[in-house]
């Protein structure tokens, strides 16, 4: 068995787990005291057609530290609206002197931007390879790692989960709480051509988003489980004609869809931490895709701890951690999840949102609310 040292062991190196390491290096940490496990090779990870949404204030993170996906899509414009009553509200970029809201990218195309920043540092890049076994102690904290047929042990003086793995396991699965909503993704067609606005529309069985990608929109359709199996079940041609009937034709008539994927939806925000391990982004928290906010709080996570473990990769930094990001975590966990509770079920509360979202946009100040979480999240 070979033993190795770092500061910070980065379990976890998807978008999360890698732009901590690259921040670390910008903030002056040596790239020799990183260390970035994950089960995937970089080639493997890059390959990942998924669409994420990231935010304006992601953009100002991520840009800085060669970050930045070589192809996104600008989000000029986002329409939000409730099916079959009154009430919308637009926000636009040129209400706040922005060149975006926000931006459509692939998953593969952001971790290669980020595997090229992390690789010309020079942080050490343990992949493909496994954690099995985690002991904290008094200074450090043991890893045993898989690579291959070949076992090591890691000592470092802090852990960082980013992104699934061994040690809250068991905390994430006590406390997921399942939405009776399962979520369809796919890539959509239709024929108006996408005019970089992104739309979320609040049906009866939950928030149905399009994002302009491309030439094409990135779906994300949350319903109630029997009807996605009655949607999965469809032909192409019944299920556009089934979304079209859904979303209605803002933007055309739907034309053609990739193969479908689905997953059920729920809440993990446990936020396991000890004295020399801390969770961030999707390990600290899972959210319903509402608002579109997953990665970029993650990503604000990824600030915070950055500047702190900066100072130092002690306890009292993770400590300092956990009380600052405290705020922006519950509120934006407590927003997305009311959301998909009134639209997981039968509500009164439904018919009040079209109400809401009249008044929202006639309102200039509270445009302006929902705009800033939708850019920024709350600061």
């Amino acid at each position: 068995m070979t033993e190795l040292d770092y500061d910070i062991a980065i379990c976890g190196a998807g978008p999360a787990g890698m732009a901590l390491a690259a921040l670390l290096i910008k903030r002056g940490l040596p790239a020799g005291r990183i260390a970035l496990i994950d089960a995937k090779t970089l080639e493997q990870a890059a390959k990942d057609p998924r669409s994420l949404a990231l935010s304006w204030g992601s953009r100002q993170i991520l840009e800085p530290i060669g970050g930045w996906p070589a192809s996104a899509t600008a989000i000029e414009q986002i329409h939000v609206s409730r099916r079959g009553q009154f009430g919308r509200s637009m926000i636009d970029r040129k209400d706040y002197d922005l060149p975006a809201l926000g931006y459509v990218s692939r998953y593969g195309h952001l971790v290669s931007a980020l595997g090229t920043a992390c690789s010309h540092a020079g942080v050490a890049s343990l992949r493909p390879a496994r954690v099995t076994a985690l002991e904290e102690g008094d200074d450090a904290v043991t890893l045993t790692i898989a690579i291959g047929d070949e076992t090591q042990t890691l000592r470092a003086a802090i852990v960082v989960q980013a992104e699934g793995g061994l040690f809250n396991e068991q905390q994430t699965r006590a406390t997921n709480r399942d939405y009776e909503q399962t979520a369809i993704i796919a890539q959509v067609r239709s024929t108006t051509p996408p005019p970089h606005r992104a739309y979320e529309r609040f049906t009866e069985q939950g928030p149905l988003a399009l994002l302009p990608q491309d030439d094409e929109y990135s779906l994300v359709w949350c319903v109630r489980p029997d009807t996605a199996a009655k949607l999965q079940a469809l032909d192409d041609k019944e299920f556009l004609q089934a979304l079209g009937a859904a979303f209605g034709d803002r933007v055309g008539k739907f034309t053609h869809a990739t193969p479908r994927l689905s997953f059920r939806l729920g809440l993990n925000a446990a936020g396991h931490s000890t004295a020399r391990t801390v969770a961030i982004g999707n390990a600290a928290q899972t959210l319903h895709p509402v608002a579109g906010q997953g990665l970029n709080l993650g990503l604000r996570d990824v600030t915070v701890l950055a500047r702190l473990l900066a100072l130092g990769a002690t306890p009292t930094q993770l400590a300092q951690f956990t009380e600052q990001r405290q705020h922006d975590r519950s509120t934006t966990v407590q927003i997305t999840d009311t959301m998909a509770r009134i639209f997981a079920n039968d509500s009164p509360a439904q018919a009040l949102l079209g109400l809401s979202l009249a008044a929202i946009d006639m309102v200039g100040p509270a445009r302006g609310i929902l705009a800033e979480l939708m850019m920024y999240g709350r600061r």
